[in-house]
Formats: structure tokens, sequence, C-alpha cells
């Protein structure tokens, strides 16, 4: 049966249609009026075409953003008129009817064009026109075709896609849990997952050898520019009788193959296998555990030289250093200092050095003559070099020479251009100390394997004990965590012992894991690359939200829906809530 709207979309009409008499339909983008013959710029979701009117009467009612439907023929335009910013740049439809098919009642809150100049909270709420801006849409079409090629890619490795369930046990897994209130039971609750963590590894335990899934996981979390708040989606998958290795060259086929199918032209991917980087070495060399490898710049530690020198500020702190080879001017090291000082660092001290290895600098004079040569081999430093010197305690240490070397690289235009650098951080703390409770807890996922097993719980100082832990990190951007699971009951139980879960609450908050844990688990690992943070890296969109159709906002609203917002009396006694 024809289609009473349109015979082709936009993207079908060519330069072999000339001469066909055809029905377009569309969004009205541009009206232009040449003196007695005027123009619409007809927009669909795949493309644009010109509409001429040489009747204008055609015009009457017709205003921007209202769907029309416009039958005519397809004409050659003339070679002065050609737009070769369009693929329909060489033909026009000229219009011989138009029907409104839905009308514009009000004024629109913004220019569909410009709309990405437009205040976030105005854009969210009018998202339906926003989607319509084609650099917003292409955002969306590409996420479409980068889920489609990893559900394609993952089938082809052999992994088998199984959905989880939604409505799932609230457990603690490191962040707060949305709860649903249940009608049926009085009292209790379900929880939206914070990601199919226990599921996954259940599916290991029922024999199911490589599970994927692309999954929705819910975290009532702050937004960040690389985080939504409320929920978001990963490449979740679990291997089973597979070691850290497996999981990691699963990870880097799939990454490298999208990376390199959906990067911009000219750019340059991590191949396989990728750097792998101890959490330990992280911080120090880079001052974080997200490091951006297209930053040449290290941090290097100079602790133990500094203890015996004369530099007050430096004696008992943990000192870390990075050299520079770049030319600075006065105002250059000002704005430094200042961007330290913003930061809450007392000062920052600086050497440079001259061409016959003399240091020029606030802390030279702390340095006794004979130990110059040991700071020279130490950093490496060469004639022209200039080395920044961070001290503090040994956390704030380590955020602050983060910090500096970023800006750094940022500043001296260091970093690598077009390029996404992969690498693992592996070998995570398996607890932590909560430094106001003085409690230990884990330090990112309880069901991590720790590393010597249950031997190492049970002899080792917890806060000394290594999980086989690991995130992917792109270009600064965590990617991915995973880890190698914990599937032996014993060592389940000594590990949550340490984090202060007695063997009661275990058994009540991961209930169907413990158990089946009791019937031959196989050992198993994976990990779960976040599928918003791909795409915003491939589409170099500084903000999570431009690659996700229908985003909350920074302070966690649906400003389109009005989520959250009240519900009815009614619905509350439903399910046995009353509101204090």
């Amino acid at each position: 049966m024809k289609n009473c709207y349109r015979d082709l979309t936009i993207k079908e009409i060519s330069e072999d249609c000339i001469g066909r008499t055809l029905r377009a339909a569309g969004w009205v983008e541009n009206i232009r009026d040449h003196g007695g013959v005027s123009f619409i710029d007809l927009r669909d979701m795949y493309g644009v075409l010109q509409v001429v009117l040489r009747d204008t009467d055609l015009l009457s009612g017709i205003v921007k953003e209202q769907a029309i439907s416009v039958e005519g023929l397809i004409r050659k335009r003339d070679e002065e008129t050609y737009n070769p910013k369009i693929p329909t740049g060489t033909i026009e439809l000229e219009a011989g009817s138009i029907d409104i098919l839905g009308k514009v009642y009000r004024q629109l809150p913004f220019e569909i064009q410009t709309s990405k100049e437009t205040r976030e909270d105005i854009r969210l709420k009018y998202r339906y026109l926003d989607l319509r801006n084609s650099k917003v849409k292409d955002n969306i079409i590409f996420r479409s075709q980068v889920i489609s090629f990893l559900r394609e890619k993952m089938t082809k490795m052999g992994f088998l896609e199984i959905q989880t369930p939604i409505l799932s046990a609230s457990s603690p897994e490191g962040a707060r849990d949305y709860i649903v209130p249940s009608r049926k039971y009085k009292g209790k609750f379900y929880a939206l997952p914070q990601a199919p963590q226990q599921y996954k590894q259940l599916l290991m335990a029922a024999g199911f050898d490589k599970y994927f899934q692309i999954a929705p996981c819910f975290r009532d979390e702050d937004a960040r520019a690389d985080r939504s708040p409320g929920e978001f989606y990963q490449l979740d998958f679990e291997m089973s009788f597979a070691t850290q290795e497996d999981v990691f060259r699963a990870g880097e086929e799939v990454l490298t193959a999208a990376f390199e199918k959906f990067a911009p032209a000219g750019y340059e991917v991590t191949g396989a296998p990728y750097p792998v980087i101890s959490y330990r070495q992280a911080m120090l060399e880079f001052g974080t555990d997200k490091p951006d490898l297209r930053n040449p710049l290290r941090i290097i530690d100079l602790t133990e030289f500094f203890q015996s020198c004369t530099f007050k500020p430096f004696i008992g702190r943990t000192v870390r250093a990075i050299r520079v080879k770049e030319p600075m001017s006065k105002g250059f090291h000002e704005k430094l200092l200042s961007f330290a000082t913003g930061l809450g660092m007392g000062g920052l001290g600086y050497l440079e050095v001259a061409e016959d290895f003399s240091y020029k600098g606030p802390i030279d004079k702390f340095i006794p003559e004979e130990k110059k040569p040991q700071l020279k081999e130490l950093a490496s430093l060469e004639a022209g070099d200039t080395i920044f010197f961070i001290a503090d305690k040994e956390k704030k240490a380590a955020y602050y020479a983060g910090q500096i070397r970023k800006e750094l690289g940022e500043k001296l235009d260091l970093c690598e251009k077009n390029a996404y650098r992969f690498c693992y951080v592996n070998d995570f703390p398996m607890f932590e100390l909560d430094e106001e409770t003085k409690q230990i807890g884990f330090t990112h996922n309880p069901f991590s394997m720790p590393q010597g097993g249950l031997k190492a719980l049970q002899e080792q100082n917890p806060l000394e004990v290594l999980a086989y832990q690991y995130d992917i990190v792109c270009n600064g951007v965590e990617l991915s965590s995973g880890a190698v699971r914990n599937h032996d009951i014993q060592v389940m139980e000594e590990a949550f012992r340490i984090a202060g879960y007695d063997r009661e609450t275990l058994e009540k908050k991961f209930g169907a894991l413990y158990q089946a844990f009791r019937f031959g688990a196989p050992p198993h690992a994976g990990m779960a690359p976040g599928v918003d943070r791909m795409i915003m890296l491939l589409r170099n969109e500084e903000n999570i939200r431009e690659v996700i159709a229908f985003p909350m906002s920074g302070s966690a609203q649906d400003l389109m829906n009005g989520a959250p917002g009240d519900v009815t009396e009614q619905q509350l006694r439903e399910v046995h809530i009353k509101i204090r």
C-alpha cells in the first residue's frame, strides 16, 4: 500500500529521480523569500532537500518546524545554485501542493539549528526539539550504530546475550540503590540493579561459559561530566574458567575493534596488548588511577633525596617532581603557581637547569652542592629543563602532582593529538581504611578475588592485600572496572568478615551467591566497559549527556517529564508508604 505522506525519504531522493513527481515529508527547517519565488529547506531524519515554491500562496500558514508533506517535480538545480554541503545539493523539489501534517501552535523555545548554544536546562526540558538538531540527532544515531556493532562483535566472540532482572534485591555494592516499594509485600522493597554483578556470577555458576549484555545500571549518584546520574549503560560481560589475562584479551579485542571502526578520521588507537600499569605505579607516575597516556610527562619520587637536604617544607613529606623540557616565561610560572594554590597547595617549588648545569630557582640554596649531581641523575635532568616539586602527605602529594602534570601537559600543548590511548590499571588494594570511622571496607568490588587467596586474608595486613581487580582507562577516562571474582565460599566469608560483615549478614545480603558457591562454582572473571563513556570519547563530547537521548540533568531530574515527581495518596497507600 502506498504511503500517503511520502514516496521516498530524503536520502533516497537523488539525481536519478529528476523528472519524477514525488511526495516528500519532513519538517520546515528554514523559509527563504527571493522576490516572487520562495524556498523551504525540508528536513527529515536522513537529510535536507530544497523545495521551490513558485506559487507563493502555497506558503500560507507555513512556519518553521511544522511537519509537512510536499508533492512536486524533482528538477535539476541551476549549476550556480548547487549546495555541495548536502547530498541533495544538485536537485530540488518544485512544489505543486503542500499539506500541513503537524502544526506549530506556539513560539519555539530556541532555534533548532543552534540549540547546542542554549542553556542546558532549557534543552533538556524540550529535549524532543533539541534532538531535531542534526548534531544532537547524529550522536544518537551514532550511539545506535556503536551498540549494534558491540552486540555483533561479542556474539562473534562466542558470548551469549542474556538479560538479567531489573527488579532485584538491595545489596551493598558501593553506591546508593534506587529502591522500589512492593504493593504485595508490605514493608518490602525491590532495588534497581547498580550492575548485573550477582546475576552474571550466578550465570557462571549455572554453567554458562561466556555472557554479555548491554546492561542498564542504576545508581543514586551525583552527576559529573563523564557520569550521568540515575542510569547508564555498560557492555557487561563475564567468562568462566578465565584468568585476568583472558579478560584483558577479550576487552582489547572488542574495544580496539570498536574504536578503530568508529574513531574520527585520522585518529590512532592503541593496539593489543594494552599497557598494564599497577595501581601503585599509576599513583606514582601519573598521580591518578586514570592515567592519560597522551601526556608524555611522568612524575618521579624524590622523597628520600630531600630528607637529607635543608629545605624544611620537604622534610618528613612525600616529595614528587615533574621534569619539563619547554621554555616557560615568568608569566607562565605565575599562572602555574596560582593554579597550584587554587588546588590547596602551599606553593610550587621549581628549578631551572642552565647550560652549565647550574640551577636557578627558589629552592636551589637548600640543596647542598655535593648532592646536585645525585639530583641530576635521579631526575634525568638535562640543560634547558625545568623541574617542579610537590610536597605533602602521600595521598595529597600524588593528587597535586597529578593535577600539575595535567595542567602542564595542557597549557604547554604537550599531549598527543588525535589518538585514543588505552591501558589497564591493575593490582588495586583489596581494602581501604575509612578515615572517619576507622573501619576497614572494600576499596572497590566486594566480589574480587584477593591475590594470595585465603592465606593472604588470614596472614597479611588487610591494607596490604591486593585484589585481582583492574580498570580499562582511555585518555584519562575510566571506561571499565572488572575483576577475577571470588568464587570460593571460605575466601568470601573471610573477606567480608574483614570488611565488618558477619556470616549471617553475608547470607542475608548475598544469599543466592553464597548458596551457589556451595555447589561447584567455577573460577570466573569479567568487566563492564561503559557504553555512554565510550561514545562520549568517540564523539569528542565533553559532557556525557550529549550522547544520551533523554538524559537527566546534572541535578538528577528529568526536566522534560518532571521526574522525580509527586504521586497520589492512593498510590502511597497501595505500597504501604506514609511520607513523614
